[in-house]
């Protein structure tokens, strides 16, 4: 099994447990336990709505690519911890990670929108 934590909006910490088989992003999985995610851009790395900080476990994960850095240079709160959950795998990587939900906004033409609070 793959152990990991997610704080919420809410500052709510909740621990996962999901099987290691799944061939899953961490956005489909976060979606899945309902976290408000709107992936409006459907994982391919252009919009930010599944933004989020790496609070713990960043080593333990691979490299941003090109496409996910330039998506998180055009938000304003982004910093070395963050990521596009689209872009990681959920695989064994994720052990003892711990995540904060940070996708509050989502990029038109460059430009962040909110969606929700």
């Amino acid at each position: 099994m793959i152990n990991f934590q997610v704080k919420d909006l809410n500052e709510e910490l909740q621990s996962i447990e999901i099987p290691d088989y799944i061939n899953l992003s961490l956005m489909e999985v976060l979606k899945a336990w309902e976290y408000p995610i709107a992936a409006t851009c459907k994982g391919i790395a252009q919009c930010a709505t599944c933004h989020v900080v790496v609070l713990e476990g960043l080593e333990q994960l691979s490299e941003a690519g090109d496409r996910e850095m330039d998506t998180l240079d055009l938000l304003g709160d982004s910093d070395y911890r963050s990521r596009l959950a689209c872009q990681i795998r959920a695989d064994n990587t994720l052990n003892g990670c711990v995540f904060q939900v940070k996708g509050t906004r989502s990029l038109i033409c460059g430009t962040p929108v909110v969606f929700y609070k």
